[in-house]
């Protein structure tokens, strides 16, 4: 696998614990619907919510550890989760303040401040990698029959506390250098305030292609760098009184994305169906209702971003460019508002009772602002330079083109596999929420054209073996179905579109 797979794996594992975080936001949104100013003071079942969401949020480090373990696994096994909690066990503990100040010998006191937050996503991603990696080359291995009881998965988590140890010596030595240099990254863009949270919208698009965008997002979101913008917004009043959490400045990177998500690409989607073909309308129409509708009301605004991003790439520049002027005016104006999953309908409505959701009605505002600018924007583009958006394809593209294929999954799933040249050719099939992401033996004997008229909103190829396909929703469940064909099944009567 190259560097890039790798990478894309990585973001895909990433996706395991960020899931989680909805959860917490339902629990603490409630929370502060109930009691929005004393933190569950005056509300016992305001404090139980927030209480129970905060469990989630203070532990994301290592979830993030378990999480990524599991997910890089090779069969998505519990002992390799187990392995990642063990791991990270391990090297939290060797390196907490007292023990470092122990094993170096030195004074508490002048123990370096970077181990004092040695408790972070960064330590948990990399831990969880690390066990993966022995999870995948060991949990098969048959030890002598007087270990035997310690063979196969048993090993792995004995193993894991072994490389705990090593990782923690290393870090030991550098983590105060990475740490400061995790830092400076964080506050050059931090300092730049909201010029720096525009800058860092627009990256996250760019990067959506590739699905790097989840490793940026863990500088800004998350504990990485010292920002941990969404589990300090998350924290409301407990995180105010601890000094963790600025009003009006909490949230920042954030805020902006609500106007592109609920109302920016729902304008594009309908500038796109505008500028289709008459007799693509229909067609058009079922998918971006759909896709709109789906990053209006979760956030989740990668089957509509794919219908578009390989078609006409600069047009999904321009949505970059814009997506970095909406987090900038926000951040600039200090409308606030903040999300657990995405930034959709539903975050949204769960933020508003937080304290530092500031002006976040606001937000509604410059949304049907950039409605109308991401409609007219692209409408305009389209038609300037003739750009081959969906529905507007030339007709030897469309040939034979019915979205959506079977309505039976199961059989779906088996076009699907068709159309990616049979079992013989998969080395590994896994999904993400809107992503099959595929390791192939011989990338070129796929059918992008049969993949689309099935239903997939693009096709991205990472290097010469893996691949992925957008479907939306449905991608964990085809990937599920498709698992579950026999290697032996004969797939030459499935018809495809």
């Amino acid at each position: 696998m190259n560097i890039l797979g790798y990478f894309q794996k990585v973001g895909k594992a990433l996706m395991v614990p960020v899931a989680t975080l909805p959860a917490a936001a339902i629990l603490m949104g409630i929370g502060y619907w109930i009691d929005p100013v004393a933190w569950g003071g005056n509300s016992a079942l305001a404090a139980f919510l927030i209480k129970a969401g905060a469990a989630i949020i203070d532990n994301m480090s290592v979830l993030f550890a378990v999480g990524v373990a599991y997910g890089m696994s090779k069969d998505k096994d519990g002992a390799a989760a187990l392995s990642g909690f063990v791991g990270f066990l391990v090297v939290t503990t060797l390196l907490s303040p007292g023990a470092v100040a122990q094993i170096q010998g030195i004074d508490p006191a002048a123990v370096p401040a970077a181990f004092g937050k040695i408790n972070n996503q960064f330590v948990g991603i990399l831990v969880g990698i690390v066990s993966a990696e022995i999870y995948n080359r060991f949990s098969s291995v048959e030890l002598h029959k007087a270990l035997a009881f310690f063979s196969g998965k048993r090993l792995v988590p004995i193993l894991t506390s072994f490389a705990g140890i090593l990782i923690a010596f290393v870090l030991m030595y550098i983590w105060p250098a990475i740490y400061g240099g995790l830092v400076h990254f964080g506050e050059s863009i931090q300092g730049m305030g909201s010029v720096g949270a525009g800058i860092y919208a627009f990256f996250n698009r760019l990067l959506i292609p590739v699905g790097l965008h989840h490793a940026l997002n863990s500088v800004f979101w998350f504990d990485v760098a010292g920002i941990n913008d969404i589990p300090n917004f998350l924290g409301g009043a407990k995180s105010i009184a601890e000094g963790t959490a600025t009003v009006g400045v909490t949230g920042m990177y954030q805020a902006g994305f609500f106007p592109i998500m609920m109302f920016g690409l729902p304008g594009a989607a309908l500038a796109i169906y505008h500028t289709a073909k008459v007799e693509n309308k229909e067609k058009v129409a079922s998918i971006m209702i759909a896709a709109g509708f789906a990053s209006f009301f979760t956030g989740v605004t990668e089957p509509l971003e794919f219908s578009f991003m390989f078609l006409a790439p600069a047009l999904y520049v321009v949505h970059a460019a814009l997506t970095g002027i909406s987090v900038f005016i926000a951040a600039s104006m200090q409308w606030i508002a903040g999300f657990g999953f995405s930034a959709g309908l539903v975050d949204m409505v769960l933020s508003t009772r937080n304290p530092l959701a500031v002006n976040w009605y606001m937000l509604i505002i410059q949304g049907i602002v950039f409605f109308a600018i991401y409609y007219f924007v692209f409408r305009a583009v389209i038609v300037k330079f003739n750009l081959k958006t969906p529905g507007r394809e030339d007709d030897e593209d469309e040939e034979g083109s019915t979205v959506g294929g079977s309505k039976e999954t199961g059989e779906l799933a088996k076009q699907y596999l068709k159309a990616l040249g049979g079992h013989e050719n998969l080395e590994n099939i896994d999904a993400c929420i809107t992503r099959l992401r595929l390791t192939l033996k011989d990338t070129s004997v796929i059918s992008e054209k049969q993949l689309k008229a099935l239903g997939a909103m693009g096709v991205v190829k990472l290097g010469s073996n893996n691949v992925q396909v957008i479907l939306g929703p449905l991608a964990e469940i085809v990937a599920g179905e498709m698992k579950k064909i026999p290697a032996s099944e004969d797939l030459t009567a499935v018809a495809l579109p």
